[in-house]
């Protein structure tokens, strides 16, 4: 790993840190340390970047601004790769939107909003990046990625990129191929967006993000939905209906807002997360038949 980190470090690839805290790049709090965090101040230092790690046969991986994300008290083995500075551009080309993996999901739409452009709405207050949002098919409000993306330019696990189509995304419910069929992230999107009537536009942004500041936790740090809804249902009326609102193990508790949300109460380490998680799981399975399913992603050592 010695050798690695002085290649990274000559190479210039932008900010290289070892046994970084990952609790420092999720939005909960937690996380131990990655061997190696990796933050490419371009796309071409990404590639240099990932050209290195396979040369040293190192695992790798990317991380977005760390929402949706639930990281191992015991870190990640390798090179933590994070998009961000360097991966944010945003260029805008009639109706369509070119943005980088590491752009800010709520500063795009807002942007968007003020310039009159409809298609985005949905995400408003929609925490993480684009790159995360493409991953995950981040969605609210009755839409979703799918909806306005285009294609994505994505970098696969052996380190090849290449642009997909929506379509060749295969996107459901909160998912993408790029979870399990074919792992990769977002390096940069191309979204269709409509000129729309501004104040309209404007007026429904600031509509859903009310809606999320009102009924979201998310002046606690914490990890956006936990579960997927096992739809017709929804995972947090269940969890409320099963009286576990304010349940709390170690330091994490659900929320007394949202029962879809467990907050960092006080200092809640990951294992407190995990076991609350598999607390609420048992309970629904036993009180309703009901197997949820998480939404969030766990990465990281066991």
């Amino acid at each position: 790993m010695e050798a690695l980190l002085k290649e990274l470090q000559e190479k210039e690839v932008g900010k290289v840190l070892p046994n970084e805290p990952l609790a420092n790049h999720t939005t909960m709090k937690i996380g131990g340390p990655a061997d190696v965090l990796v933050e490419p101040k371009s796309l071409e230092k990404l590639q240099e970047t990932m050209e290195t790690i396979n040369k040293y046969k190192v695992k790798w991986t990317a991380i977005g601004r760390g929402s949706n994300l639930l990281v191992s008290d015991l870190g990640i083995e390798g090179v933590v790769i994070k998009l961000g500075n360097g991966m944010d551009h945003l260029e805008l080309e009639g109706e369509e939107v070119h943005v980088g993996g590491g752009y800010s999901l709520i500063k795009l739409v807002t942007i968007i909003s003020k310039k009159g452009l409809t298609g985005l709405e949905f995400a408003g207050g929609i925490p993480g990046s684009v790159g995360g949002a493409v991953y995950m098919n981040a969605g609210a409000h009755g839409s979703d990625m799918s909806k306005v993306l285009k294609k994505a330019h994505i970098l696969f696990e052996d380190g090849k990129m290449e642009w997909l189509t929506a379509d060749e995304l295969n996107f459901s419910y909160r998912t993408s191929i790029l979870q399990k069929e074919r792992p990769g992230i977002c390096l940069e999107a191309v979204l269709n967006v409509e000129q729309g009537n501004r104040e309209e536009v404007v007026a429904q942004l600031q509509k859903n993000k009310d809606y999320r500041r009102d009924t979201q936790p998310f002046s606690y740090p914490c990890a956006g939905s936990i579960f997927r809804n096992p739809l017709p249902d929804y995972a947090g009326q269940l969890i409320e209906k099963a009286g576990l609102k304010g349940h709390k193990i170690g330091g994490a508790k659900v929320s007394d807002m949202h029962a879809n949300f467990i907050v960092n109460d006080d200092g809640a380490k990951a294992q407190d997360v995990l076991d609350l998680i598999e607390y609420i799981k048992e309970t629904i399975l036993e009180k309703y038949n009901i197997q949820l399913e998480t939404e969030v992603e766990i990465i990281g050592r066991k």
